[in-house]
Parts: structure tokens; sequence; C-alpha cells
């Protein structure tokens, strides 16, 4: 979880293009991001594999009204809805988009191409028939914010107990750097998000980013094979709620604007 996901990426500045609050081409471009490009495959009425800008547009033609997130996890469906089918492509990607309006879902597959010392990465956004049924195991904003503030307690103590490197100065270290280049390429949401999910989104990444540290060998004291196992299970549950947090904030937009309907 130490980078945004592509999936939040496409969600939320689809949800920005779709409530007419951003161009079609910055939309495009904030989605690509550091990748050479991104195609769509699999949109009905196209014969092949379709730009950004167009597939956004043939979604909404379609009655898609906004994109949700899912980040799953073997054991844990988050955000997903079904069938099988994409379910299990879903889990082999770790993420993927739900359309709103319209049974239809995108996983990416991800490649790169190139010489050593200049290999770009390829996105093909597969178009897959989705199960309309509510998303597994996604919070509110507000019950993901308090379960992040105490996940981040958890933790730093859970850190601290096992001696590793990732709850004191390297872990600070490392925020700020990440902080420092999210703050020089981009918005952490698009714009029309509520001010609580950038606050989510921001505070699952911190902790998502505590995990990641933490996870890695050469961090701290332990480094047997036993304690990496006794981190790692210490700290699944904090990296399960920080991704259930991730969903949450990426997913506001479309959930405020269902409520709003009701």
């Amino acid at each position: 979880m130490l980078s945004e996901p592509r999936s939040g990426r496409l969600a939320a500045w689809g949800n920005a293009l779709l409530a007419g609050l951003v161009s079609p081409d910055d939309a495009a471009l904030a989605i690509v991001g550091e990748d050479a490009v991104h195609r769509v495959r699999g949109l009905p009425g196209e014969q092949g594999p379709a730009g950004l800008t167009l597939a956004l547009g043939r979604l909404r033609a379609l009655g898609v009204t906004g994109l949700r997130v899912a980040l799953p996890a073997p054991g844990h469906p988050l955000g997903l809805s079904g069938p099988p089918e994409f379910n299990a492509r879903a889990l082999d990607a770790e993420e993927a988009v739900l359309c709103f309006g319209a049974a239809f879902g995108l996983v990416p597959e991800v490649s790169e191409a190139g010489p050593d010392g200049d290999v770009h990465v390829e996105v093909v956004w597969h178009v897959l028939p989705v199960r309309e049924a509510p998303p597994a195991d996604v919070p509110s904003l507000g019950e993901a914010e308090r379960e992040l503030a105490e996940a981040l307690r958890e933790a730093t103590e859970v850190l601290s107990k096992l001696d590793v490197a990732g709850s004191g100065p390297v872990a600070e270290a490392a925020i700020d750097a990440y902080r420092a280049r999210s703050e020089r390429g981009r918005e952490v949401l698009a714009p029309g998000y509520p001010p609580r999910a950038v606050r989510v989104l921001e505070l699952a990444q911190r902790v998502g980013l505590l995990v990641s540290l933490a996870s890695g060998k050469g961090h701290g004291g332990a480094v047997s094979a036993s304690e990496m196992a006794a981190r790692g299970a210490a700290l699944r549950p904090v990296e399960r709620t920080a991704r259930r947090a991730q969903v949450a904030a990426y997913n506001s937009m479309v959930e405020e604007r269902e409520r709003g309907v009701r």
C-alpha cells in the first residue's frame, strides 16, 4: 500500500469527470499518472482496445454514474460483489473498479516494455460483467476514520514492542518523503470529494506505509522466521483496516450521491 492504487486514480478522476468537474483530457492525464499508456478492452460496442477518454465517455453512455474501488486480498473480498469469475481476476490484480449505474467492472492488467533503463508501464483495463449487489466490507467514512486512529496507535505499539525501526525515525523520514512526492505530483483526491475523504485517505496511506516498512526484512531487530511471522500476524489487522479506509475514501463521492438520491 506504499503507492496509490491505479484503481483509486481511475475511480477518483472518473467520478470527477462524470460529475462534470474536470475535462476528459485532464481526467485521463491524472489517471495515467507516471504510466506510459492506459487502454480499455472489452467495452460494449468497441471491437478493440479504446483510449481512456473514449472509454469513460462510453461508460457514461451505458448508464454509469459513478465508480467504486475494490482492494481485495486473500480471504478478504473488500469492495467486491461478484460473480466469482470477476472476483478471482480482481484478487489476482489486488484491485478493481466497479461501475455504479451499470453492471460492469474493470480489472487492470499491468505490463512493462522497453530496454533496461528505459522501461515503461502499460495498463490494459478489462471490462467484465459484475453482480449488482452491495460491495463487501466497506465502512462509512466516519467508521473508517475512527478505526484508523485506533489502528495507528496499535501499529506504533506493535512495532515498538517488536523492536522494529518502522516505528521510529526511519518511518517518519519515509513518510515525510512520501508526502513530499505526493504534494509535488498530484492532489490526494480529485475535485468533488469531501474534505473528510482526503483526511481518511491520507491517514490510511500513513498507516499502510508503516505496515509496509515493518513487513520488510532488515527493519529493526526482528529478523528470524518466527519473528517475521509474529510481526506479520500482529500487523495484518492494521493493514486490513488501512485498506478498508482507502476504499471508503475513494467510494465516498458515490456514496454521498446515493444518500442524496434516497
